[in-house]
């Protein structure tokens, strides 16, 4: 393992939030492909452990392996969260495939109000505000984070499956 790897796990492990890869090139003094191939290294070498790389829109971040979830909340005394409710879910999907997207967008795909289930999934991590758009009145955006990747196991939004797939399972 190298000096530039054994730096990049070192800030990510003090990070409370993802880090982007501009930031973490800056950081460590090194260019951003040589911290790319050292975070490739460093994703290699945290397979099977109880940690892995999250990726998110050139992002990064060590987060718990999804598969010992469970474990770290009993650890933590978290509670279990409920279900999310089908209008949740539809949301959630949306934002997932279509991220950015304004409320406004979600709402014309579903056909109903979403500002209720836009405020549950904004206060359970799921999804953040991430700018806004261009046309008049610059609608908020939303895209999924970190923690939704998290809860899916996954480590980049470029694995979601495909969405056709997820419209033959409905």
């Amino acid at each position: 393992m190298s000096e530039l790897e054994n730096a990049i796990e070192a800030i990510l492990f003090v990070a409370e939030q993802p880090v982007e890869l501009s930031r973490l090139a800056k950081a460590v003094e090194a260019k951003e492909v040589e911290v790319t191939t050292a975070l490739a290294s460093l994703e290699n070498r945290l397979k099977d452990r109880g940690i892995v790389l999250l990726k998110t829109n050139h992002r990064y971040q060590l987060v718990t392996a999804p598969n010992l979830a469970s474990v770290v909340e009993r650890f933590i005394g978290q509670q279990f969260r409920a279900e999310l409710s089908r209008p949740a879910l539809e949301t959630l999907a949306i934002i997932a495939y279509r991220q950015p997207v304004s409320r406004a967008d979600v709402e014309a795909i579903r056909g109903v109000s979403s500002e209720q289930t836009m405020r549950s999934l904004l206060l359970r991590g799921l999804v953040a505000e991430s700018g806004h758009s261009q046309t008049p009145g610059q609608a908020k955006l939303y895209r999924t984070t970190a923690k939704f990747l998290q809860v899916l196991g996954l480590t980049e939004t470029d694995k979601l499956p495909p969405l056709d797939e997820q419209i033959e399972e409905l």
